[in-house]
């Protein structure tokens, strides 16, 4: 062993340690950031819910009561707003936001009279 190469292991070692204790910290903070978006969204999906149940009674009520429950999954109500029987609800969670929409479940498609169906009709 020449004198000019005692302690590179050591430095090596060092440099190599510090570079896999970087990468634990970002992949913790990236977990840490992953879980809070996850919150936001169920805070939002459970506040939304909560909210439309009582649309018929007015965004006041409607929006007090999906913060009610925000707040108790941990996020704070950003947004709340009703259009017709449909609330949307933003919250935040830390950093990271989530967005729900609750509402009355419609049918798809065009809406028609019985007997009006295509193929339904009659000849005379």
């Amino acid at each position: 062993m020449r004198p000019d190469d005692r302690g590179a292991a050591s430095v090596l070692l060092l440099a190599t340690g510090s570079v896999v204790v970087a990468l634990g910290i970002a992949a913790a903070l990236v977990g840490g950031v992953l879980t809070a978006r996850h919150r936001a969204q169920v805070a939002a999906d459970l506040g939304a819910l909560a909210g439309a149940r009582y649309a018929v009674e007015g965004a006041g009520t409607a929006c007090g009561r999906a913060g009610e429950i925000v707040a108790a999954n941990g996020g704070r109500l950003v947004g709340c707003r009703l259009h017709g029987l449909d609330l949307v609800v933003s919250v935040a969670v830390g950093p990271a936001r989530g967005t729900a929409r609750a509402g009355p479940v419609t049918r798809a498609g065009p809406v028609t009279a019985p007997g009006t169906e295509p193929g339904s009709e009659q000849r005379v």
